[in-house]
């Protein structure tokens, strides 16, 4: 099952794909927040492209586990774009994502512009790939 894997900011939103068996996880791209419906309509076409049969939303916790502002908004976000799709969308907990990514990021020497420009699609991406390696634990 292809999987399509959300990183949603603000003014952007990472996005990341697995492959077909769900093995590896991609960085794909990075779209920039338009609102409401727009968005939506975005990540319909992306979706469409890759043939993604669910979505992986990562859902922005407090270090303690409790939902702030920015999970509900998440969580809203969420609603709207399933009944849009029409797909499932799973939330996935994306505790320190953005922080990791950044920490790679410096790591391989990627800095200023590059790095804003990369920190989303990676953050997507270890999103989704968290996503799958938890899930295939429970399906061993």
């Amino acid at each position: 099952m292809r999987l399509l894997g959300l990183d949603l900011g603000s003014e952007r939103i990472g996005v990341a794909v697995s492959d077909e068996l769900g093995w590896t996880a991609q960085g794909l791209c990075v779209l920039r927040r338009q609102g409401g419906k727009r968005d939506l309509d975005k990540i319909a076409r992306l979706v469409e492209e890759q043939k993604a049969e669910a979505v992986v939303l990562g859902l922005p916790l407090n270090m303690d586990g409790t939902e702030g502002p920015q999970a509900q908004r998440t969580r809203r976000f969420a609603a709207a774009l399933e009944a849009h799709l029409g797909l499932e969308v799973r939330l996935w907990d994306e505790r320190l994502t953005t922080w990791e990514a950044e920490g790679i990021l410096k790591e391989a020497g990627v800095r200023g512009p590059r790095r804003r420009q990369v920190v989303d699609k990676l953050a997507a991406t270890l999103i989704l790939k968290s996503y799958m390696e938890a899930n295939k634990e429970n399906t061993a």
